[in-house]
Order: structure tokens, then sequence, then C-alpha cells
């Protein structure tokens, strides 16, 4: 991995798969032992609760039964 001038790092596709890690999700770096581990914020919303949080409210299940799936992603993504 390469730090970028931001002092950001991109966690490899296989390593976010394995520890479930998702866009939004928060984490922090810590020193331990003099080297950085990335963990997960502990009381931080899960990426379900996420949207859930951003579909309450948003319709009701008589309202979103007959939407296609492309009209409920686009729901699900604020368009």
């Amino acid at each position: 991995m390469r730090l970028n001038s931001k002092g950001q790092v991109t966690i490899p596709a296989a390593l976010r798969a394995q520890y479930n890690l998702h866009e939004g999700d928060e984490v922090d770096v810590v020193e331990e032992g003099g080297a950085l581990r990335i963990v997960r914020v502990h009381g931080a919303e899960t990426r379900g609760q996420r949207l859930v949080g951003h579909m309450r409210g948003r319709g009701s299940a008589k309202e979103t039964e007959h939407m296609s799936t492309e009209e409920l992603m686009e729901m699900l993504r604020g368009e």
C-alpha cells in the first residue's frame, strides 16, 4: 500500500470483504506496540442501520409493493 499526499491508504478489497468493511463504516487508526492498527469504531452505526435510517419515512410497504427494482434502487440512492 502507498500513502497518498492526504495521508490516506486504500484497504485492499479482499481485506474489506474478509472484515466486512463497507463504504461509510467508521474506523480508527490506533498505535499498539509500535505498530498501527485499523479498528472499527465501537458504537458506530452499521451499514444496515444507516440504510434503515436513510429509508425511514420514505414510503410504506404498500407504496413500494409495485415498484421496479430500478425505482427501488433510485429511492435507496436518494435520487
